[in-house]
């Protein structure tokens, strides 16, 4: 097990790892409303190459993105890398634990969510955690797709760039 990470701030390398080793991703409060975030999150990722299973209880039996729905992680038809929390912070604590139990890799949870108590137990169970951030926002900074954005990446600028003298 690796030093225990701060969650103030995470290193591009450590999110870049992250996003990389990823291939499928549990989505629990994944949303078939086209104007929630988790809705335009599932999409993006989905057109990154993820396969993301949504997962809401409150729609079961449905599809959301031609994926069925799923009422809990330990209904997924398999072992998932990533669990994206779009719930609030007190409920996170429970989802964290459900992430140690169905053998996740990363319990990602999105912005605005924080518990401390959850990732110390996540963590100690072996996985990674990620507070406070949105994988989307994430992969897009990082692989420059915020493009005129506005957002301060640090990688992105919005100065031209001078074409290339051939």
């Amino acid at each position: 097990m690796s030093d225990p990470v701060t969650h103030d701030r995470y290193e591009d390398s450590y999110l870049r790892r992250i996003l990389r080793d990823t291939k499928s991703i549990a989505m629990l409060g994944a949303s078939a409303n086209w104007n929630r975030p988790s809705y335009f999150a599932m999409k993006y990722l989905k057109d990154r190459g993820y396969k993301v299973y949504p997962v809401n209880p409150a729609a079961v039996g449905q599809e959301i993105q031609g994926e069925k729905v799923y009422g809990s992680l330990a209904e997924l038809p398999e072992k998932v890398d990533m669990v994206d929390i779009f719930r609030n912070s007190e409920a996170a604590g429970a989802i964290a634990d459900e992430a140690v139990a169905i053998g996740a890799k990363v319990v990602w949870m999105q912005l605005g969510v924080r518990n401390d108590a959850a990732a110390s137990r996540a963590e100690k169970a072996g996985l990674t955690v990620i507070m406070n951030r949105c994988p989307k926002i994430e992969y897009g900074r990082l692989n420059g797709e915020l493009s005129w954005g506005g957002f301060n990446s640090r990688i992105i600028s919005s100065k031209r760039r001078k074409p290339a003298m051939r």
